[in-house]
């Protein structure tokens, strides 16, 4: 599923209102893959044997959570509220970050790179979308984009293909997060 970049809309604060738009939902999904990266935490982290991944949640973690950083300034600055429906968006993604390592490293990468796919199409479409009218904040999301993309680099590297029921978990994974894109935007 590829989305199409939102065409700015007519009438008296359209793009303030799709700027509004955009912010909440990137706070959201940043939130929301701090949120994953913890649930993977608790359950992988001081696991035996589960140092390697172990090392590359927590590296991961750290990059989401400067991410978060960022929008936490933004939707302040600009007065944007967040999701009505964090507190649901963060204990989904907790969830979702833990049953993924329950079942597995491969699970957990399967996971990281069913989501960094959907983020990185879903900034991909903003920064084309706002790279005239907000070239630095465009700039910005460029580089998250890098972060997420290498981040679903090394998932597969590490074999989330290989997880058990790869392709079902991943197409859940997906609708799911393109669901809560959607959600997010508008609550």
């Amino acid at each position: 599923m590829t989305e199409k970049p939102v065409p700015p809309r007519p009438g008296r604060g359209a793009l303030a209102a799709r700027m509004a738009e955009i912010l909440r939902v990137d706070h959201a999904g940043e939130m929301a893959a701090v949120a994953i990266y913890k649930g993977q935490h608790a359950v992988l982290g001081k696991a035996p044997g589960h140092e390697r991944i172990a090392g590359q949640l927590a590296h991961m973690a750290d990059q989401e959570a400067v991410h978060l950083a960022r929008f936490d300034a933004l939707i302040t600055e600009r007065r944007v509220r967040p999701t009505a429906l964090a507190p649901v968006w963060r204990l989904a993604a907790f969830a979702l970050g833990a049953g993924t390592a329950l079942m597995g490293d491969k699970a957990a990468h399967a996971c990281t790179e069913a989501v960094e796919t959907v983020i990185e199409e879903h900034y991909a479409h903003q920064i084309a979308e706002i790279a005239g009218r907000d070239p630095a904040l465009a700039a910005e999301l460029s580089q998250f984009r890098d972060d997420e993309l290498a981040h679903r680099d090394l998932a597969v590297e590490e074999g989330a293909h290989e997880a058990p029921g790869y392709a079902l978990l991943a197409a859940v994974i997906r609708t799911g997060c393109r669901t809560a894109i959607k959600i997010s935007e508008k609550l």
